[in-house]
């Protein structure tokens, strides 16, 4: 359905327009609670939610290629690039190019790296990962599972 549609619909009182309005109050929200939530982040560790999400990522997968970096943050390979550049130009990751095929090159986190991924604030901040793990399991996988449906159906899929 185009936006014309989606506003004949709602017009002629074949889309509940409630919500369509409840589910922007609602976005609108998220992303208040996550920019407000990133910004303390940068206050508490100077990272970028972004450079956060490629330092989590090195963290967990070890030394690292740029490509899976950006499968792993979905962020395009060129960004993972500039924000490596960023964390690198700090002496946050090092990287190296393979010994066997030079066209590859590793990422890998540094002793001050490490120390950030340690003391760094998470994503969301204590008090919503405590209200979050205290959900029912099944509650949890279908908040999940309705955030990813939600992202597809806006085209971030």
């Amino acid at each position: 359905m185009d936006e014309q549609q989606t506003f004949n619909a709602q017009r002629d009182g074949s889309f509940p327009t409630g919500e369509l309005r409840g589910l922007m109050k609602s976005i609108r929200r998220v992303v208040r609670a996550t920019d407000l939530q990133s910004r303390a982040l940068a206050r508490a560790s100077g990272l970028t939610t972004p450079q956060l999400v490629v330092l989590m990522g090195v963290a967990e997968l070890g030394e690292v290629t740029t490509n899976a970096l950006s499968n792993y943050a979905d962020l395009s390979p060129a960004t993972v690039v500039t924000i490596l550049d960023n964390l690198e130009s700090r002496a946050i990751v090092g990287r190296y190019r393979s010994t066997a095929d030079r066209r590859i090159v590793y990422t890998r986190l540094t002793d001050k790296g490490r120390d950030m991924v340690t003391n760094t604030p998470g994503f969301f901040g204590v008090d919503f990962v405590t209200r979050f793990a205290a959900l029912p399991e099944k509650r949890r996988r279908a908040i999940l599972a309705g955030l990813e449906e939600l992202a597809g159906l806006m085209g971030g899929a």
